[in-house]
């Protein structure tokens, strides 16, 4: 795959606007299974997060694409349970300063 496929390239940074373009190579039955229950939804974030964290990702960088992340799925997901229901609910009440916050506490979060 050429680096432009990845959100991390070759210097270990993090290409945010990558982000939108590796979440819609997600095939929809992937995408559905991943959300259709929270707990599953936390493993596969959890995972990603170590992956991050294995790559040299730090919480602030991390957080960054989890933003990126939940402002995607408010925005074009319906939630599928009352746990991604808050979560969105929270996330649209909040201001950019907020949501940035909820980031760090959902990486935090799922790490535990």
């Amino acid at each position: 795959m050429s680096e432009q496929t990845h959100m991390i390239n070759k210097d270990g940074k993090v290409e945010l606007n990558q982000v939108d373009d590796v979440m819609n190579r997600m095939a929809p039955e992937q995408k559905d299974d991943i959300l259709e229950q929270f707990e599953t939804f936390k493993q596969y974030l959890k995972k990603r997060v170590a992956l991050g964290e294995s790559l040299g990702l730090n919480e602030e960088q991390l957080s960054m694409v989890a933003e990126k992340v939940a402002g995607m799925l408010s925005k074009n997901e319906e939630p599928r349970n009352r746990e991604e229901k808050l979560l969105q609910e929270l996330w649209n009440a909040a201001n950019n300063e907020q949501q940035h916050a909820l980031a760090h506490v959902l990486v935090k979060f799922v790490k535990n």
